[in-house]
């Protein structure tokens, strides 16, 4: 009996010291992220209670900001309407806005649908996504993934992961360009990928999720997210690969031997990334989707190289947490993460881009979405 007694005294005691732990990832992220050492996740302050860009009816999802030389900011994002399930009706159903703001942080005012779908026909024609915007020599450039399929619209109920649309939709995920004089429009898309699949390759499927960079001489780098096709006829887990073109405009070509810049069977799946460059070399922050390096699945990993070819992990990688401190003091579990964007003034993060959702995690669960904004610390 007194045995008994004691094995249920353990496991109380257990239960009681398992509890606070759980609570305190929560309630203490700021304390987390006081003692981090990671120059992101330590540097950043309290997120702004007012998204970037959110809108009524629709989806809205990841972001990219640029200013022009007006000094106006201008953001590129991702909407698709709420008729359709969040996931997947962004593979089947995504236009890329524009949105315009007097401040960094906006919050940013609808301005126009800047690539709207255009056909079945056209490989981009039924969904653009991932927008990423660049500024050079007095053009801008969108780095987006674009896909199509050549179905009827699909009801609510009818689109699932499994559903044709989604089927068709994903295997035909390309990486494109599309240029513009003006941050308004018009946009010259491109006829075919700068990114395709290629034979044998962890890209063999798709090519998705890109995240350029220019460098000093013009030249372009980009980490993006790819698939590979798998023996029973499916695809393979999520792998990050480094792309460069010697301008905006390509060719682009896969480095690394058409290998991942991270082994997959070490790290596990990852997306998401967004790749900068100072002069201590490159930089990465990804989501990190199975919790391998931050022990917290959907969290952020950051990560180093000198030539972006052979990376290593920070000596503390947790870049971000789905758990957020906000400006009002209040401290909020998101549903999802993704889609890091840092824009950077004078050449140092000033503001850290999310796409975010409520609900309790997965994306079935979520009510809205918008695009969270977090001040890096001065």
């Amino acid at each position: 009996m007194k045995k008994i007694y004691i094995q249920i005294m353990m496991l109380f005691v257990g239960l009681m010291t398992y509890m606070p732990v759980k609570s305190q990832k929560i309630e203490n992220v700021e304390e987390l992220k006081k003692n981090s050492k990671n120059e992101i996740f330590g540097n950043l302050g309290k997120a702004f209670r007012a998204p970037s860009m959110q809108m009524e009816n629709y989806w809205v999802w990841g972001s990219s900001i640029v200013q022009d030389k007006a000094g106006k900011y201008h953001i590129y994002a991702s909407r698709f309407p709420k008729s359709l399930p969040f996931h997947p009706g962004w593979m089947v159903a995504s236009e890329i806005i524009h949105g315009t703001a007097d401040v960094a942080q906006g919050p940013y005012k609808f301005s126009d649908v800047a690539l709207p779908a255009r056909g079945a026909q056209y490989w981009d024609g039924r969904s653009t996504h991932n927008p990423r915007i660049l500024f050079f020599k007095d053009k801008y450039y969108l780095i987006y993934m674009g896909s199509t399929h050549p179905f009827e619209e699909p009801r609510y109920d009818q689109l699932t992961l499994d559903s044709k649309w989604c089927i068709v939709g994903r295997s035909n995920k390309r990486v494109g360009l599309a240029v513009s004089d003006s941050p308004y429009g018009p946009w010259r898309r491109l006829d075919e990928p700068i990114l395709k699949t290629r034979p044998n390759t962890f890209y063999s499927f798709l090519t998705s999720n890109p995240s350029p960079m220019l460098q000093e001489d013009g030249s372009v780098m980009m980490i993006f997210k790819g698939r590979s096709h798998t023996t029973d006829g499916k695809y393979s887990s999520m792998a990050l690969g480094m792309a460069y073109a010697p301008n905006i405009n390509g060719p682009y070509r896969v480095l690394n031997d058409d290998k991942p810049i991270f082994n997959v069977e070490e790290q596990g799946e990852a997306e998401d990334p967004f790749l900068w460059k100072d002069k201590r070399g490159y930089h990465a922050i990804f989501k990190d989707h199975v919790a391998k390096f931050t022990g917290e699945r959907g969290g952020g990993v950051m990560a180093h190289s000198k030539d972006g070819i052979k990376w290593v992990m920070d000596k503390d990688p947790k870049a971000y947490s789905k758990t957020v401190a906000y400006e009002d003091g209040k401290v909020e579990l998101q549903g999802q993460l993704e889609r890091p964007f840092i824009f950077f003034e004078n050449g140092k993060p000033a503001y850290l881009f999310f796409a975010t959702m409520d609900g309790p995690g997965g994306f079935e669960n979520a009510t809205k979405s918008w695009n969270m904004v977090i001040p890096f610390k001065k």
